[in-house]
């Protein structure tokens, strides 16, 4: 079981970080089969390292979400972007179809955000709902590779 989790967010907004500050969170534990990357945004190069997987979540702060964070199973959609600074996970899945290749199993999970203000600090309400996303997957990657054993 290969899994990647893509946090991508900029660190110089606040809040915004909570995607990178995941994958670091996730990279120091060192979980067994687990990939991290981080990334200010979304890029099409990533469609070409996705069936590298067999599940990829795409973890980034949200504004919306409920708290503490939402988990969200998601396909393969081609969606209208004016442009490629703004690609979502689910046009990145569609790109791996369309190069012929299997897309992994994807979700996102999204960490509420309160503050992107411009600074290099979470919120302390962001802490909290980042390490509730860490624990949640931590369980979420060990019953995975349970199911695959």
């Amino acid at each position: 079981m290969k899994i990647l989790i893509l946090g991508y967010g900029n660190p110089g907004r606040g809040d915004d970080a909570l995607g990178p500050a995941l994958a670091d969170a996730v990279e120091a534990k060192q979980w067994q089969g687990v990939s991290v990357d981080t990334d200010y945004q979304l890029n099409i190069e990533y469609a070409l390292d996705l069936p590298k997987y067999d599940i990829v979540i795409f973890a980034d702060a949200s504004v919306s979400c409920q708290e503490p964070f939402e988990f969200k199973r998601i396909e393969p959609s081609h969606e209208c972007a004016c442009t490629t600074h703004s690609v979502s996970p689910e046009s990145l899945l569609a790109l791996t179809v369309d190069l012929n290749e299997k897309p992994p199993d994807a979700y996102v999970l999204a960490v509420r955000g309160y503050d992107f203000e411009f600074k290099e600090a979470l919120s302390d309400v962001a802490k909290d709902n980042l390490k509730a996303a860490i624990d949640f997957l931590d369980l979420f990657v060990r019953e995975h590779r349970e199911d695959r054993a």
